[in-house]
């Protein structure tokens, strides 16, 4: 493919090849030389894999063609070459949007703005200025030997023809870590004063972020005022002051809280973490911190984005993965777009942060998400990159940071280990999204001992045990420079290995489908009759799903097994207190001897293995002791098999929090000063103040802490009545796909797209969504669906933000993930009410929480936070439809007061879904 010429003018050489836009039905090819061709996607398919072309999103295009794969050209590739960490949507209308180009509806304008989209990416890197030139090239060279379809045009365009760098240095422009600059380290911050933020102060700063001209929303500056009293001096010992502010859509709760938030943190020198529950408000919220921070390099040092390890590029991994680079050199087109990534971004966070979500689809987790560290394998101060390590820099830029923008996950997992890093604490947050705390406490409190877990925790103690391709490390090769020459070390380290072999071993799922004689080991054993008694309990209608059944009465196998376990478990729980023993002991016996790095390892060692193995294999022992004796009253505890597609993918028994609120504050109140709860949603809707009141105090916690909540509750300035409406269709027969199908469609039409279907189980969203494909093509409306189109939810969600007319659907993920202004979110339809899930969790939960009334609340939460998704301005205006004519009256409190709720036959909630959404018709 390459000469020896060296470096000439640059020169555009596009690739051989068409380029292809594929629809819902038929496909669009536009040759070289400007010709034009339709035809239907068979035809399309065969000619794709003859002709390698010019493509967007490979994976979703060669769904939508039915091939399992082909060569092709994809423009994303280029992009992501070309302008790394910036955003683009995946599709050739955001494609031709991203590259200055006026998007176009049809087939053929799409093909078209893809060509041009191209050639335009393409000049841009012809006039890469030196230094930053260079870079691509050395990226470029091993991407084209590798065979990368775009090499040839992007070394051509850089002026590059020719045989490039010596062989034995080729893969050198991949090794970016040695272009990284270093953190360095500084005197640890004294502890933030207790100077309170009066509201005033608030007001002034809120003004201030707004701007001259910005309109004015008293709700804001009210609720501004309010949230202060979480910044108020700390009175009591373990008494953290709390704020419940519920802020309806369209308050602007996030300026609302940044206001007094970074006035506290200017006048104490403190850290305000403010937590999310998704990442997509996390990006949310570092964009508006723009208006308090508008110098970028200020931004950096006082605002920071937080999230836990696996989140982020592993550098040590990133080398492992380039080693078999000579042997394997077409691995260098996936390792060099992560190199242009990781030279680029901002921070190195791999999951909401500048990285695209559909980098992933196109290379493949192998190259992404499992370059971080995911399995918590840090060896700290023992990698060669620890001084440029994206992760140890965020959490330095964290400590003298002012606003720290985290997510739910992450301080839960904090909360329970009395701190991160450097166990420190911080003692002001703002919970946003504060209606989803009693989910990310149930998460971060559950115990699950399972074939998955048990696997886990013996590969993090072992690391790989088949000497094959993963670059899993065990524990003896993390610590393996300071055992070498301490011999008791070294003995704990080899005790804990040799005791870790009790728990599954690789390929536990296959032995445990043959039988209970085919498991190997304690562990095994107890998960194989663990299975053989959910099966012998589940009804024949469950046998295709997950399922699940109580531990009590076990069968006397599983008891018999249990103990076994509890036996291996205690084997190994001793000799890992026994290594923390002596590592304490090393820190405080040779303190003298030990050099920071050797000390920051040993801190992180006790951590890891506190967390990882004493407190894991700890809540195991009591989850099997309780098999004999009585279940503690705050749990429940259950047996199940996890299935997916129909296909069990983990065994095992799990163990719940009933009130998970209860380890969470009790986590939080030592060290919390003060902490601001909000949300759109967090009262019920019952109509009864008190009663609303008090479910916003259980779901968040606040009725356990020792003073009560300050309440406040801001109304949305929209005009329900008048932006939306509601219809409750009361003539479809829900179990019939045929009349749903048909009623999505209709709707669909009606409004023009710019439509949401929401599902409460996967496969009726399957079959709706094979039935709708060739209406809404015909119709001009793009489809988009989870689980269908190879891509995963956030992609999804992005593309039906730009793409002003297209159809979603999805499920619980889509409802909770989805904020789309404007027009192109004007319907939402739900399948069906969505109540709770009847599994054993949720019984015992029941049974607690006040009975019926806690489904209720569930099924109105839902509905309430689905249709806060229509309007998130002014000017929007939109329609929510149930397909349930089951829906109570007494679950109306789901929508606003003023919002005139109707139920109507489909063929009235059509047309009046038409006549509102488009009166010009």
């Amino acid at each position: 493919m390459f000469d020896d010429r060296t470096e000439t003018q640059p020169r555009f050489l596009p690739p051989d090849a068409p380029v292809m836009v594929a629809g819902l039905r038929h496909a669009v090819f536009l040759t070289p030389d400007g010709e034009v061709e339709e035809m239907p996607l068979a035809a399309a398919a065969k000619r794709a894999r003859a002709q390698r072309p010019i493509i967007v999103h490979m994976p979703a295009t060669a769904k939508r063609l039915r091939l399992d794969g082909f060569i092709g050209h994809d423009l994303l590739e280029l992009f992501a070459f070309v302008r790394p960490a910036q955003f683009c949507v995946p599709t050739p209308r955001g494609i031709a949007l991203a590259t200055g180009q006026v998007a176009c509806d049809d087939l053929v304008g799409q093909a078209q703005a893809l060509a041009e989209a191209m050639k335009r990416l393409l000049q841009e890197l012809a006039v890469l200025p030196g230094e930053k030139r260079g870079h691509a090239l050395s990226i470029a060279w091993p991407m084209a030997r590798g065979q990368w379809p775009w090499g040839v045009s992007v070394l051509a365009a850089m002026g590059a023809d020719g045989d490039g760098p010596h062989r034995f240095a080729v893969y050198e422009g991949l090794k970016i870590w040695k272009k990284l600059g270093e953190w360095s380290e500084h005197a640890p911050p004294p502890p933030p004063g207790n100077n309170p933020v009066e509201p005033a102060e608030a007001r002034e700063r809120l003004l201030k972020l707004l701007g001259e001209g910005a309109e004015e929303r008293p709700q804001q500056a009210d609720y501004s005022s309010a949230v202060c009293s979480a910044f108020a001096p700390r009175t009591a010992d373990g008494a953290p002051n709390i704020v419940l502010a519920e802020a309806g859509t369209g308050t602007g709760k996030t300026l609302g809280y940044v206001a007094p938030a970074s006035v506290w943190a200017e006048k104490n020198e403190g850290a305000v973490w403010i937590s999310t529950y998704t990442r997509n408000l996390q990006r949310q919220i570092d964009g508006e911190l723009n208006r308090l921070y508008p110098d970028p390099r200020d931004k950096r040092r006082k605002a920071v984005v937080r999230k836990g390890r696996e989140n982020y590029l592993c550098l040590l991994n990133f080398e492992e993965a380039q080693r078999p680079l000579a042997q394997q050199p077409r691995q260098a087109i996936p390792l060099g777009l992560m190199a242009r990534w990781a030279a680029a971004t901002r921070d190195g966070d791999m999951v909401g942060g500048d990285f695209p979500a559909w980098l992933t689809e196109l290379i493949g987790a192998r190259f992404t998400s499992a370059l971080a560290d995911q399995r918590g394998e840090c060896i700290y101060a023992a990698c060669p990159h620890y001084s440029r390590c994206f992760v140890e820099k965020t959490v330095r830029r964290a400590r003298s940071a002012e606003i720290v923008v985290a997510n739910h996950a992450l301080v839960m997992v904090q909360a329970a280990l009395g701190g991160l890093d450097d166990a420190s604490m911080p003692t002001r947050y703002v919970f946003d999204e504060g209606h989803h705390l009693f989910d990310a406490a149930d998460k971060a409190f559950s115990a699950h001992l399972t074939g998955q877990e048990g696997a886990e925790l013996r590969r993090w103690l072992l690391g790989a045990e088949n000497k094959g391709s993963s670059r899993a490390r065990g524990l003896k090769q993390r610590l393996e420079s300071l055992i070498s020459e301490r011999e008791e070390l070294r003995d704990a380290v080899n005790a804990v290995i040799v005791a870790a072999q009790c728990l599954p071993d690789q390929g536990w799922l296959m032995r445990l489908q043959d039988g209970v004689d085919h498991a190997s080991g304690p562990a095994e054993i107890f998960l194989a009759h663990v299975k053989a008694q959910v099966m012998a309990r589940a009804s024949e209608k469950d046998r295709g799903y997950s399922i699940e059944t109580d531990c009590k009465p076990a069968v006397t196998e599983v008891l018999a097994s249990a103990a076994d376990l509890d036996r291996a478990l205690a084997s190994l729980e001793k000799p890992a207190k026994t290594l923390i023993k002596i590592i304490a002991h090393m820190l405080d016996e040779k303190a003298d001897e030990l050099d920071s790095a050797e000390r920051q390892r040993l801190d992180a060692a006790i951590r890891s293995l506190e967390r990882r193995a004493i407190m894991q294999v700890a809540a195991w022992r009591g989850m099997l002791e309780s098999l004999v004796d009585a279940t503690p009253a705050e749990y429940v505890d259950w047996f199940a098999i996890e299935r997916q597609f129909g296909r069990d993918f983990d065994i095992g028994m799990h163990r719940h929090y009933i009130d998970p609120t209860l380890p969470l504050t009790a986590a939080l109140a030592p060290t919390t000063h003060g902490m601001v709860v909000t949300s759109a949603t967090l009262r019920d809707g019952t109509g009864d103040d008190m009663f609303d009141w008090g479910v916003a105090e259980d779901r968040t916690g606040a009725s356990h802490m020792p003073l009560p909540a300050v309440r406040a509750a801001m109304k949305s300035p929209y005009d329900y009545r008048k932006q939306t409406r509601v219809f409750i269709v009361n003539d479809l027969a829900r179990d019939n796909a045929d009349q749903i199908a048909a009623a999505y469609r209709e709707l669909f039409l009606a409004s023009g797209g710019g439509a949401l279907g929401l599902f409460t189980a996967i496969t009726r969203l399957r079959a709706v969504y094979e039935r709708l494909t060739g209406p809404l093509d015909e119709a001009g409306l793009q489809l988009l669906a989870q689980h269908m189109d190879g891509m995963d939810v956030s992609t999804l969600i992005d593309i039906f933000r730009v793409e002003r007319d297209a159809c979603l659907l999805g499920t619980d993920a889509v409802r909770d993930g989805v904020d789309v202004p404007g027009d192109s979110l004007r319907l939402i339809v739900f399948d069906r009410v969505p109540w709770p899930r009847p599994d054993i969790l949720h019984r015992a939960r029941k049974a607690a929480f006040h009975g019926a009334r806690y489904d209720d609340m569930i099924t109105r939460l839902r509905m309430k936070q689905a249709f806060g998704r229509l309007v998130r301005r002014a000017e929007d205006r939109g329609v929510f439809v149930l397909l349930d004519n089951r829906m109570p009256t007494r679950l109306l409190g789901a929508f606003p007061e003023d919002v005139d709720v109707q139920r109507v036959g489909l063929k009235e909630a059509i047309a009046q879904t038409r006549a509102f959404l488009h009166p010009e018709l």
